[in-house]
């Protein structure tokens, strides 16, 4: 299975989007996306998701690693 890619479009609070400004202008080796890639497979795992692939993805964007998305990924039963 080959990692693919979505864009999302999404609306978010004036003041939320303003912390996560500052938050990327502070913190230079962040960008938006690896940002949201982090919160969104943390969210996914606090709540109950249990997909190894969730979890490469959040450790990945935690430690700045960008994934490789040309590279094949063992599909999980989980």
């Amino acid at each position: 299975m080959v990692q693919q890619s979505v864009s999302l479009s999404v609306e978010i609070p004036e003041e939320l989007h303003n912390s996560v400004q500052h938050y990327l202008e502070v913190h230079s080796g962040w960008g938006q996306d690896r940002l949201f890639c982090a919160a969104l497979s943390l969210f996914l795992m606090q709540n109950g998701v249990t997909h190894r692939q969730v979890s490469r993805i959040y450790l990945d964007s935690l430690f700045g690693q960008q994934p490789d998305r040309n590279k094949e990924v063992m599909p999980s039963n989980a």
